[in-house]
Formats: C-alpha cells, structure tokens, sequence
C-alpha cells in the first residue's frame, strides 16, 4: 500500500518503513508525528483519491534525524561594473521514517507537556509551511537589498575591475582579509576608497562588516588620497 501525502508543503509518494527528507518538521529526534493531508491511496489496486484530502486517512512517521541540505551557491556577477556577490545556503530537512498508512493514528509516548496540545500536530505543520516561506521570502529580499546597495556604492565611489586591482593592503589597517571583503563588494583601487563620504562608508559597513570606525579611525581615505598623489 502506498500514498500520496503532503508534508510540509510539498507532496510525496510513501509507503511503510520507507525514509524520506522532508522539509524541518517541529519536534525532536525520535518523536512520532501524523499527517492527514492524504491526496491519494492504492491498496493493492483499490484506490481513493480525495477531493482535496480523504477524511479519516492517515501518514504516521518517526522523526529519524534534524539535518541540513547540500549547500546551493548563488553567485551573481555583472559585466563591466565589478560586481560580484556569492551567497551560500542550505535548508533545514528532516529525515522521517514511515511507521504506518491507514485510519486512525498509532498511540504516541509524548511527554506530558506535550498531553495538553493533543491537536496541535496538524497546526504545528501548517506553521512550519509558513515559517519555511518566510524564511525563503527573507533570504529573496536580502539578496535584492544587497545587490542595490552594492550598486548604489558604486555609483558613488566609481566601479573598477579585477585588471585594475591595486594593492590595498599598502593602506595601514587594511590586511588580506579585509582587502578580500573590499574585492567582493567591488572595490579595487585606491581611488574608489578615496572618493568613500559618510554614507558610502556606512553602506560599505552593512555590505562587508568593516565598521565605520575602524574606516575613520585609520583614516582609509586620507591614506587612499595620499597614494594616489604618490603615483602621480
């Protein structure tokens, strides 16, 4: 016997003692849950489809492991501005075991604080759909603020390329670390540090994490200018 189930937002194909990475679910390692969003169930030929689920039907399952997904890379790049910006992220899964398809649910030893929430399960899903959509808008919305952030530094300040990279780290306080931060936001040279007022620094602060302290403090621009007339 086999069903089609939706857990977590997403819609899959189980059958008893099969494992399957689902999105997070709340609750621990080992902890038993239930879903009752049944679309669909083929018992040896007999199937019933629900109209959207079947009442009465279903999915127990053990929460075998908390993990996290392969790692996705986003890298963003634009021709001739020296832009450049990668993103790292991985999703939050869990690994579930299916115990049983069928009416009614399997009796759970829950904790007793957990005795006072005995319908909370099916509320509890619905919440972490929701919690994986925010957190999928957040991460959309970051990258959207950072890449027009980083345009409008550069506007200000001047863009330059990696062919044109100067030696930042002649600038006292500027170290390897800091010079490869100032690279993936875009700048190079020393007359983009330069031409860096008020608000380029605290923008530049969110985009890398270089304070603006640290910026006036060693005064980076006053070095910057005093390069540039050295080179000239």
């Amino acid at each position: 016997m086999y069903a089609i189930v939706e857990i977590a937002g997403h819609q899959y194909k189980v059958q008893k003692d099969q494992q399957v990475y689902v999105n997070r679910l709340s609750g621990d390692e080992g902890s038993e849950v239930s879903f009752d969003r049944v679309l669909l169930t083929d018992d040896n030929g007999s199937i019933e489809v629900g109209a959207p689920a079947i009442e009465g039907i279903k999915v127990d399952a053990k929460i075998v492991s908390h993990l996290k997904a392969d790692k996705v890379i986003v890298f963003k790049k634009k021709r001739r501005k020296g832009y450049r910006v990668k993103n790292g992220h991985r999703q939050a899964i869990s690994l579930i075991e299916i115990t049983g398809i069928g009416k009614g649910s399997a009796k759970k030893a829950t904790p007793a604080k957990a005795e006072k929430k005995a319908e909370a399960p099916k509320k509890e899903q619905k919440n972490e759909v929701s919690e994986n959509l925010v957190t999928r808008a957040e991460h959309r919305a970051e990258e959207q603020h950072l890449e027009v952030n980083v345009d409008k530094l550069l506007h200000d300040i001047g863009t330059a390329t990696k062919a044109e990279a100067q030696d930042l780290k002649k600038i006292n306080g500027i170290g390897p670390a800091y010079e490869e931060k100032l690279n993936v936001v875009g700048i190079y040279t020393y007359q983009q540090i330069a031409n860096l007022k008020a608000a380029d620094k605290k923008l530049l602060s969110e985009l890398s994490g270089i304070t603006v302290e640290k910026i006036n403090s060693e005064e980076w621009v006053k070095q910057a200018k005093a390069l540039l007339k050295e080179e000239n």
